[in-house]
């Protein structure tokens, strides 16, 4: 079975911090070449700056919500890269929100905006890309490209104070499915990956403000800890190679086992 990623162009969204950094630097390292994608700007210049090479990496920052800025990031991959095989959507953001309503809708509003929208459009802009690609490579029966959606756990969860959250991140995996249907017959593959508690920097500041937090995680999860980014990023460079050629449609769930015996109150993100 192969793993490799080697000589694929990648796109990864959401590349200035979290996963989606740990996920761009992962494939560089395994010899991939990366478009580096986030809406800020600075953070993402400064990790872009401080990678250890460069010489297959680039980095684009813009509004992802908008059609204009995900065709400048199409035109700007091609540009840097001249091709795309593999598609990583990971932008998201968290907010916690009422679930009477007193606020109105904006949070849902703007979660599905942030976490469903661009990932849908985005994923049609790149299998188009792919589709065409394969023609032009005169690949006929081969693999054509990987979409890969990260989500999480809370879609699964009833957490009313992020009911916006878990509403978006189960959009998302329905998008994972309905795609990964819809595109088959092209040969591109869409998987998604939905995690629990990963060390990540936001994470890691939550821990220092509550500490009876981390034994709350580690209490619910079945596997008695929190996961590093690497048991994420492995798990990624998996479905973008050809050792899951025969997967598409699929959530795999990297969280200890804690959707097993999960209770509403246990935090998630």
């Amino acid at each position: 079975m192969s793993l490799s990623v080697e000589g694929k162009t990648a796109i990864v969204t959401g590349a200035a911090n979290g996963i989606g950094l740990a996920v761009s630097r992962h494939l560089l390292d395994q010899g991939a070449r990366v478009m580096m994608v986030d809406m800020d700007e600075d953070k993402l210049s400064d990790e872009f700056d401080a990678l250890p090479e460069k010489e297959h990496a680039a980095w684009f920052a813009g509004d992802l919500r908008e059609r204009l800025t995900l065709a400048n990031l199409m035109s700007a991959t091609l540009d840097a890269f001249d091709r795309l095989d593999i598609l990583v959507n990971g932008s998201r953001q968290v907010l916690a929100d009422d679930p009477l309503g007193a606020s109105g809708d904006d949070t849902l509003r703007e979660l599905l905006q942030q976490n469903l929208m661009p990932a849908y459009r985005l994923s049609q802009l790149a299998a188009r890309r792919m589709i065409a690609q394969a023609g032009e490579d005169g690949n006929e029966d081969g693999p054509v490209g990987s979409i890969i959606n990260i989500s999480s756990i809370a879609a699964r969860r009833s957490q009313p104070e992020l009911l916006a959250f878990s509403v978006s991140t189960a959009a998302l995996d329905q998008l994972t499915r309905s795609l990964a249907v819809a595109l088959a017959e092209h040969r591109i593959r869409v998987n998604s990956v939905a995690f629990g508690s990963v060390m990540s920097d936001s994470l890691k500041s939550s821990l220092k403000e509550n500490r009876d937090y981390r034994q709350s995680i580690v209490d619910n999860t079945p596997l008695q800890r929190i996961a590093g980014p690497k048991e994420v990023v492995e798990t990624v460079q998996f479905l973008a190679s050809e050792g899951s050629a025969f997967m598409t449609g699929q959530i795999l769930t990297i969280d200890g086992g804690r959707t097993l015996i999960d209770p509403v109150s246990a935090p998630a993100h």
